[in-house]
């Protein structure tokens, strides 16, 4: 078994050692680049998600270095990725590709497919070995989501922002040279060492920015033409309301209850939206509701084009802006969209949290 899955954002990083500190063979599918996309776009349905293109794109890329087998997560509710498995593996099929799929449901879809599956994937024959795995692959996620958080925090406030992208770029090229969780490891140690050493500036506030929105867009960064990093180099800094370590604490870690930080975000929604919407809509509305309240200067959301969700919190933002006085952008993505347009509105909505700080400092 040749173990492959979608590449997005860090999670590549911890599911690469996860898996071969277990023992199997993986085939980490190679970053997202423009060839991704077209291979996505040529073989996808038109008007389907954004994800599911880069995600044909990242199978295509690993089938081609050998991989026999992918994983996946799957969903539940209105959300298309529910499907995103069934529509992938059709479409891999038809293109002449002999691949299995592994697809890990939610628990609550039923505890015995995904045992099963979990069992087959991970080489492990109990439950003693499943939670020693989980905590193994729990600490790696964890510390991957760190690094990035750390990239963000300092490129903001460095005196040399381009020394962060020195150390990311040399930590990304090394992810690929190691093996297993103990060169993992001692890699993210020494890039959090290296990051930390990085000059900062004495007695800065940054602007400071929260993105919220679908989850495969705020943390896949060819696709948001990342975003995380050209807001650091404005001098922003820079939080993201859900990534991979808050995912999995909210729906595994704390299932069937649930995180604290998430429980939140729906009691804050619930003025504006009571009940699921799928995806990450009502976390979306709770997130902006959030960073108001915890005196960020903005919020800019990030969705696919056509997600359905993102959709349905989009208007209650605008409300939310008009009620808190909180300003929030929406940025759509999808294969059409132009980077140099994207670059300016951002740059347009950092000038203009820095002149309503300005303001607010005169009154």
């Amino acid at each position: 078994m040749k173990i492959t899955f979608p590449h997005m954002g860090n999670i590549y990083i911890a599911g690469k050692a996860f898996l071969e500190a277990l023992g199997q063979e993986v085939i980490p599918p190679p970053r997202c680049s423009r060839r991704t996309l077209e291979l996505g776009i040529k073989h996808s349905p038109e008007t389907i998600c954004l994800p599911l293109k880069i995600m044909i794109g990242n199978f295509i890329e690993s089938i081609e270095k050998g991989a026999d087998t992918i994983l996946l997560v799957g969903s539940c509710g209105p959300c298309r990725f529910g499907f995103y498995s069934i529509l992938e593996e059709g479409i891999l099929r038809d293109l002449g590709y002999d691949v299995e799929f592994i697809v890990y449901e939610p628990i609550g879809e039923g505890i015995n497919k995904l045992k099963e599956n979990v069992f087959k994937t991970l080489n492990i024959t109990n439950i003693g070995e499943v939670l020693k795995a989980a905590r193994l692959g729990w600490r790696l996620i964890h510390k991957a989501d760190q690094i990035t958080e750390l990239a963000n925090e300092t490129r903001a406030y460095a005196k040399d922002s381009s020394r962060v992208d020195l150390i990311i770029n040399n930590y990304h090229r090394k992810v690929e040279q190691v093996f297993g969780e103990e060169e993992m490891m001692d890699l993210m140690d020494k890039t959090i060492n290296s990051l930390n050493k990085v000059e900062r500036k004495k007695n800065y506030e940054p602007i400071r920015i929260g993105l919220i929105g679908e989850i495969y867009t705020l943390i896949e960064p060819f696709v948001n033409f990342d975003i995380e990093r050209r807001l650091g180099h404005m001098g922003v800094l820079v939080e993201k309301s859900l990534t991979p370590t808050i995912w999995l604490d909210h729906h595994v870690l704390k299932f069937p209850f649930g995180s604290r930080n998430e429980k939140e975000k729906h009691r804050l929604a619930r003025p504006y939206l009571k009940t699921l919407v799928g995806g990450h809509g009502r976390e979306t509305v709770g997130a902006a509701i959030g960073y108001e309240k915890r005196g960020f200067d903005g919020a800019i959301q990030l969705l696919p084009l056509n997600c359905m969700p993102e959709i349905v919190a989009k208007p209650i933002l605008n409300r939310i802006n008009r009620d808190l006085e909180f300003p929030i952008m929406t940025l759509i993505l999808d294969e059409m969209t132009g980077e140099a347009g994207f670059i300016t509105r951002l740059e347009a909505f950092v000038d203009l949290l820095n002149r309503r700080r300005e303001e607010d400092s005169v009154v």
